[in-house]
């Protein structure tokens, strides 16, 4: 149906009235747009993948030269996993862009297209369910993360360590709060909560961790987006403008290459 819609507004646009020169040159600019948009693209997502692979291989060396932008082990594990799905999908959509607009392959120019709109609408998707359904994303992470913090918590060091620097920088406790701590390892070992849930009070037990009021981490994150409505509107809205721009483009092409 999407294809169907684009079809008919690029043949609604008026360009099919154009003469023949107007039309090759139309075609032409668009095409070297095309290609140098993508290019851009395949080329910012290998430099992600790239530094994705280099600080999940070498966290350590990363640290020696960016230790002032990224000084903790969240930013440093975090960032590295979401570095190098980001840039495989960039360098994906970039090569089949910028290659099926060079080589004006129908094939690849619709399977840009197909990624494209796969994407756009996971977005849409992803965007409903938190912001619509607030609950049932809750609902979902706490059944998915709380036992995976309370199996792993106090009992892989880099697990734990992760999670107190995001505790640390968001000004958050657990997903939900100190309760997804309780017969975790570190709990059994300790007799505590960690530090954070207790606004970094110490020793941070049962009493203490309850009158902190110290939020879990879900509705923290939710808050500060909220705040910064404005900002990632924009930033979503912009997204999903070049998102359709490039749809309509491909399509574009998709349909007048047999018209050349």
């Amino acid at each position: 149906m999407a294809t169907a819609w684009l079809l008919h507004a690029t043949r609604a646009s008026g360009l099919s009235s154009l003469p023949a020169g107007a039309k090759m040159g139309c075609f032409t600019f668009i095409k070297v747009m095309m290609i140098l948009f993508n290019l851009a693209i395949f080329l910012g997502g290998g430099a992600l993948l790239g530094v994705g692979v280099w600080v999940t291989v070498d966290g350590q060396s990363f640290l020696k030269i960016f230790g002032t932008l990224s000084s903790s082990v969240l930013q440093v594990v975090n960032v590295s996993y979401f570095l190098i799905v980001i840039g495989a999908i960039l360098v994906i959509i970039g090569f089949l862009g910028c290659y099926g607009a060079q080589k004006e392959s129908k094939c690849l120019l619709m399977m840009f297209f197909s990624v494209v709109l796969i994407i756009f609408i996971a977005e849409v998707a992803a965007a409903v369910v938190v912001l619509v359904y607030t609950s049932l994303a809750e609902t979902f992470l706490t059944a998915v993360v709380t036992p995976i913090l309370k199996e792993n918590y106090g009992a892989n060091a880099d697990f734990t360590r992760i999670w107190n620097a995001t505790m640390s920088e968001v000004g958050c406790c657990g997903l939900n709060n100190y309760t997804d701590f309780e017969n975790s390892p570190w709990h059994q070992q300790h007799k505590t909560y960690p530090p954070p849930c207790c606004n970094n009070e110490y020793p941070c037990n049962e009493s203490l961790a309850e009158t902190s009021h110290v939020q879990g981490c879900f509705d923290q994150i939710l808050e500060d987006i909220k705040k910064n409505a404005d900002v990632v509107g924009g930033v979503a809205a912009g997204i999903a403008a070049l998102e359709i721009a490039a749809m309509a483009v491909s399509m574009y092409l998709y349909c007048h290459l047999d018209q050349k």
